[in-house]
């Protein structure tokens, strides 16, 4: 690289008060009397090191306010100002005239801001390294510098020296370029699924440096928000909703191929989606042949994240196109066309781990700038381990939990989402490394020892977010446990807010949906949206989230076919996944069954399904359930970038009953006042029943749950039951003066009636043919069947 003198004037209290401490690769350190003591420095760029000597100028002698400087003309880049900064904001900030860094680490004693072209980082080489100096470029435990000039296209990571010691849970190490916390894309590879040059799974990573003039065009788009209590949740993957070829969409697997198919949702019902993990993380994090399918294991559903300001790249059909740039906005896209749909857009945020792992796993980011404060660490430097993927985010840190809530922060004002979805929520909850009353709260409490990672009432964290005036207003769910064996379904500290994942509903909800007796009474409990959890701690239905199946799990198909998982595909020997799963395979494992166990399957699932819509509280639907997708038995997909994870699109269509089965339940729910209600239902508007009126069974052996809701205004009633025996029974309807009963869904009749819709053919002849019964008020019920009747006026 040739290097070019050039001179040029400026005051120190130009640029806001930043005054020069280096121009070009030039580094200079200036003194209170205003004279610039030249030093000698290493320049490193593609890969070579040159030393270049400066010269003591006294710029007292000319006035003592202006010194002489000296550029460094970079050919083919253009010529950039070293300043020292400002401290806040953290991150890389767009600023008149340049950008401003800033980073946090509190115990490195060294630290150099690397910049890369694109074609530097991709050949592992830095382009410019800015030595920072700790006099000037530091405040406090702030690492900061101001770069004026253009720095489009390029990138940047940080070098932090320090103590090398695992004991003493210090990583610095100088060699190592980390990604900062703060960086709003990350570049790396820039094609899902395909390892960098030389076959490496973890090149180098930088962070996008962002430039002032850079605007997207939300159209005018505002936050839907929607009270919770109209929710109706659908939790999906990114990729996994249009890579199948079925998709038919441009770029599939990507934010954009999404947009194409948000109809799907309006036609479905749905008003939200959650996103799996759409964070930066590494799919090729579990990189390795398995030989069970032929293929490599990916990480596929993406719970490992790399960095948490910046959309998953990979998922954008732009790739690294204009430095991540166009990749955010393809994100930004998604949500605003999302909302304009009426369908609001939650992330599904992992900040319980990250992709580190514990002190075997990479040096990405978090660990070489500061490991003790960003993970929980036993005395010795151990990583705690209550996630069960490695190392433990030390969230109730001070700048931990700061970082957390800038982040929440950013996505919902930048990015415009309406809400989270808390994995392993519970980590949230426990003390951090390092724990004391000053650290945390910044005066001593007297007797107050709490031990790294002990649970704590009201956790700082959970404060801080549930009392930011922005956070506040958006949806917040807990997932209310963690891998270490903390379960807080029910009493995750919530100060109102905050709704939960409601693990118990899955577990009861399948338990006597399959026969299993002694449920009755809970499962009344959950239709009721589970006032046994959250009455008491002053909460609403619409904190409880329902669901029957999730990403983790069986599907809605496989838990009506399979008593056992089929994780051999996995690669791990069938170790992996849960082993209990509550399911019934209706008498026959696997997919090959005869006709009567395969009617017996779907109205199983519809049974499930209509159960979750007439359930109070807020219901959430797992992708591709809605038209029976299978993983073949397998609970455990996090590795398959295959059909197991794929939305198949032409099953949609080839499964048509039961997705029309699915939609006309949505809208019911949606329409019906009974459901979805704001307060939990008390004995004025709700009647439990059994096989007789006012005589509900609630009995070890019971296996059948009925109830009637009605509306106190308009007059409307519904009857629900639900026949989970294996025996068929005929029930006895309430009488009602005046009013007569009219079926609307029996799970137990064949497609189009087992639900009686406007538009299903000779609709009045089909209800005629039960009417010898409900003109007597009794009604036959299937065995393993449900049924719905609205009351309407007898004319």
């Amino acid at each position: 690289m040739e290097l070019s003198r050039a001179t040029s004037r400026f005051s120190f209290a130009s640029n806001c008060g930043l005054f020069p401490v280096k121009c070009g690769n030039l580094r200079r350190y200036a003194t209170g009397g205003g004279v610039l003591v030249g030093d000698s420095i290493t320049l490193r760029a593609s890969g070579s090191s040159r030393r270049v000597e400066s010269l003591v100028s006294n710029a007292s002698a000319r006035g003592g306010d202006e010194v002489e400087t000296v550029v460094i003309e970079r050919p083919g880049l253009a010529p950039f100002q070293v300043l020292a900064g400002v401290p806040t904001p953290l991150g890389a900030t767009a600023c008149d005239g340049g950008v401003n860094f800033a980073i946090y680490s509190s115990g490195a004693t060294a630290a150099a801001l690397c910049l890369f072209t694109l074609s530097d980082l991709t050949a592992n080489r830095v382009t410019e390294e800015v030595v920072l100096d700790p006099l000037i470029n530091r405040t406090g435990n702030v690492w900061h510098v101001f770069l004026q000039g253009e720095l489009d296209d390029m990138v940047y990571g940080y070098k932090f020296d320090g103590k090398l010691s695992p004991r003493e849970g210090h990583y610095f190490d100088y060699s190592r370029i980390l990604l900062d916390p703060y960086a709003k894309a990350v570049i790396s590879r820039g094609e899902y699924g395909v390892p960098g040059p030389g076959g490496d799974c973890w090149p180098q990573m930088a962070g996008m440096i962002p430039v002032s003039n850079e605007e997207f065009d939300w159209e005018g788009d505002l936050p839907l928000q929607y009270p919770q209590k109209d929710l109706i949740i659908y939790e999906m993957h990114v990729r996994g909703f249009t890579k199948h070829d079925s998709s038919e969409t441009d770029s599939p697997g990507t934010y954009i191929s999404a947009i194409k198919k948000l109809d799907h949702f309006k036609e479905l019902g749905i008003n939200c989606i959650e996103l799996m993990p759409s964070h930066e993380f590494n799919e090729l994090e579990f990189f390795s042949y398995n030989s069970a399918l032929g293929e490599n294991k990916l990480n596929f559903w993406g719970y490992s994240t790399v960095n948490y300001f910046s959309p998953m790249v990979r998922y954008s059909s732009a790739g690294l196109a204009n430095c991540g740039r166009d990749a955010i906005n393809e994100f930004k896209t998604l949500v605003r066309e999302a909302h304009k749909r009426g369908i609001e857009v939650l992330l599904d945020v992992v900040f319980n781990h990250t992709a580190e792992g514990n002190e075997n796993g990479p040096m990405i980011s978090f660990r070489g700038i500061d490991n003790s404060t960003y993970y929980m660490l036993a005395p010795k430097g151990e990583f705690y381990n209550y996630s069960g993927c490695g190392n433990t985010f030390n969230c109730n840190h001070p700048v931990v939990r700061q970082f957390i809530v800038d982040c929440l922060r950013y996505w919902v004002t930048e990015m415009h989402v309406d809400g989270y979805r808390f994995d392993l929520a519970s980590i949230m909850t426990r003390s951090c490394s390092l724990w004391d009353p000053v650290n945390v709260y910044g005066n001593p409490i007297e007797g107050d020892m709490v031990t790294t990672g002990t649970p704590v009432g009201g956790p700082p964290l959970i404060e801080m977010i549930s009392s930011d005036p922005i956070l506040c207003k958006v949806k917040l769910i807990a997932e209310a446990w963690d891998a270490g064996g903390l379960y807080q379904v029910g009493s995750f500290p919530h100060s109102g807010i905050w709704s939960e994942w409601n693990g118990q509903y899955r577990d009861i909800v399948r338990q006597f949906i399959k026969g299993t007796d002694g449920f009755a009474g809970a499962f009344a409990q959950c239709l009721c949206g589970s006032p046994n959890l959250y009455q008491e701690g002053g909460r609403k239905p619409w904190h409880s989230i329902n669901f029957i199946c999730a990403h983790d799990g069986f599907t809605l198909a496989d838990l009506v076919t399979y008593n056992n998982k089929n994780n051999l595909s996995n690669g791990e020997d069938n170790r992996d996944g849960e082993n209990h799963n509550l399911s019934w395979n209706c008498g026959v494992e696997g997919e090959f069954a005869s006709i009567t166990v395969r009617r017996l399957r779907k109205r199983q699932m519809r049974n499930f399904f209509l159960c979750l819509m007439v359930s109070q509280g807020v219901p959430m639907i797992y992708m591709g359930d809605e038209y029976g997708h299978t993983k073949g038995g397998n609970n455990n997909t996090y590795c398959h970038d295959n059909y197991l994870n794929y939305f198949r699109w032409d099953r949609k269509e080839e499964s048509s009953d039961f997705y029309r089965f699915c939609r006309l339940m949505t809208k019911f729910r949606c329409e019906c006042e009974s459901l979805g209600l704001d307060e939990f239902p008390t004995a004025e508007r709700l009647q439990w029943h059994g096989h007789q009126p006012k005589s509900p069974d609630w009995s070890e052996t019971s296996r059948f749950v009925a109830f009637t809701m009605s509306d106190s205004v308009t007059g409307e009633e519904i009857y629900v039951a639900f026949n989970t025996s294996h025996l068929p029974v005929t029930v006895t309807l309430p009488e009602r003066t005046g009013y007569r009963w009219e079926l609307l869904v029996d799970t137990s009749k064949p497609v189009p009636y087992d639900f009686l819709s406007d538009d299903v053919p000779d609709r009045a002849t089909a209800i005629k043919m039960y009417s010898h019964f409900l003109d007597t008020n009794l009604y036959p019920m299937l065995s393993y069947s449900s049924v719905i009747l609205i009351l309407q006026p007898d004319v």
